[in-house]
């Protein structure tokens, strides 16, 4: 398999011309075979023929999560005895939804991630670390593991957590990659500092890391990778990926953004309107995905705010690059007129001196403004500390929440429940289907 496949260095007019003939054959394929969308076309007399160009999208009514949550059977494309792994979402922003993959969407998945990881630098032979989980219905895990293989690298199932664990197969197999949330490597860090480790001259090369933003929107170090960088010199990577999309925006060697695979996605910046937003404005990215044969997705609302790069990488490649994540449009959150998303909180509260474990609840007041309740876990527990972070809050985000500390096997229980795939460091209670689940 190449790694470096050609389309991604071609010119915009190339790339463009590709993913017109795929949204053709798409068209033809979700007219012929999703329930779905062949009553969105009959409900809004939209003639698929009439879809030529990357324009002509805009005839089509967008899709939301919403929809497949309502109508998750009409999604499929394939009989189910044609499934041969289900995946689900994380259920973040509501009742998580089933996605079934069929074998040729588990090659394509495969293929997605051997090509994202080649980008990042992971050639053939190269030992990874997987430090998150495979199961639980967990696409990321499985896609991790297949494009790992595919790519021709050697896979270590460590899956998430345990620092002594994580270091024991360290030392022993000497991975060059790690793939893991980057906060946790902060708890890598602390565990082989307080057990005499010399992890500045581990094997480890670089990580690929998923689940919180490496960068600044200018792509300067966000806090977070500053705090691990300045300890241990690897190479971080940022990757970005969805269930609904089966695809990845992986960064290249100069970390300028998650680069598009157009032969696999097309991707629209869309406003409040669903308009495009004018080149270097942030949006929601609503994606249409390709050669995805079970649950095929046209204009899908991600809920993902994000900035387009459209300028050449120094890599070579043409692609379009999407910037970090700002946040996710139904968390944003509106605080005494400040517009807020998570991640700023995450980037605070993950290298706060003193902080072990957080969690952020959003809740609406008795007239319907948002209120921030910030719990933390810490061994200084005064009122001078707990002012200290509401200072810091007031000094980089300029707003200053309300802070609660709790004893930390309290609050860890709470942050690990076994319901939930990922830590719920966020939890919105302004709407009843929204727990961070």
């Amino acid at each position: 398999m190449n790694p470096y496949p050609p389309i991604e260095y071609a010119s915009a007019a190339e790339i463009k011309a590709l993913q017109e003939q795929k949204l053709t054959q798409l068209l033809i394929f979700l007219k012929e075979n999703s329930a779905f969308y062949q009553r969105l076309f009959s409900e809004n007399n939209i003639d698929t023929t009439s879809v030529k160009s990357l324009e002509d999208l805009a005839k089509i009514p967008v899709t939301s999560k919403t929809d497949i949550q309502q109508h998750n059977d009409d999604f499929f494309c394939v009989e189910k005895n044609q499934i041969v792994d289900y995946s689900t979402t994380s259920g973040t922003l509501g009742d998580p939804v089933t996605f079934g993959l069929s074998d040729k969407d588990l090659e394509r998945l495969s293929y997605n991630e051997a090509i994202s990881f080649a980008c990042a630098g992971i050639k053939k032979g190269d030992l990874v670390q997987m430090m998150t989980t495979i199961d639980k219905r967990f696409m990321a895990g499985l896609a991790y593991f297949l494009g790992l293989r595919k790519l021709g690298a050697g896979i270590i199932r460590m899956g998430p957590g345990i620092p002594e664990l994580q270091w024991d197969s360290i030392l022993r197999y000497k991975p060059k990659y790690l793939i893991t949330v980057p906060s946790f490597l902060l708890k890598m860090i602390e565990y082989a500092e307080n057990h005499s480790i010399d992890y500045k001259n581990s094997s480890v090369f670089g990580a690929v890391c998923i689940g919180e933003s490496l960068r600044n929107q200018d792509f300067t170090p966000s806090l977070l990778a500053k705090k691990i960088t300045d300890k241990w010199d690897i190479n971080l990577y940022s990757t970005y990926a969805s269930t609904e999309m089966s695809t990845a925006f992986t960064e290249c060697e100069f970390q300028k953004g998650g680069h598009l695979h157009p032969e696999l996605i097309i991707t629209e910046i869309l406003d409040e309107d669903l308009n495009p937003v004018p080149e270097g404005e942030s949006g929601e990215l609503v994606i249409t995905t390709f050669d995805v044969e079970a649950v095929p997705l046209l204009r899908f609302r991600t809920g993902d705010i994000v900035k387009a790069h459209h300028e050449p990488c120094e890599c070579g490649r043409n692609t379009l690059r999407l910037g970090p994540v700002i946040g996710r449009k139904q968390q944003m959150i509106k605080y005494k007129g400040t517009t807020l998303y998570p991640p700023a909180f995450n980037d605070l509260l993950n290298i706060y001196p003193g902080i072990s474990a957080y969690q952020i609840v959003i809740q609406s007041n008795d007239v319907g403004m948002d209120e921030i309740i910030v719990k933390i876990s810490c061994e200084d527990e005064s009122e001078k500390f707990t002012r200290e972070v509401r200072d810091h809050f007031r000094a980089k985000l300029r707003v200053s929440p309300e802070i609660h500390i709790h004893p930390k096997e309290e609050l860890l229980k709470e942050i690990n429940d076994n319901r939930s795939r990922k830590p719920l460091n966020f939890i919105d209670l302004r709407d009843a289907n929204s727990d961070g689940r």
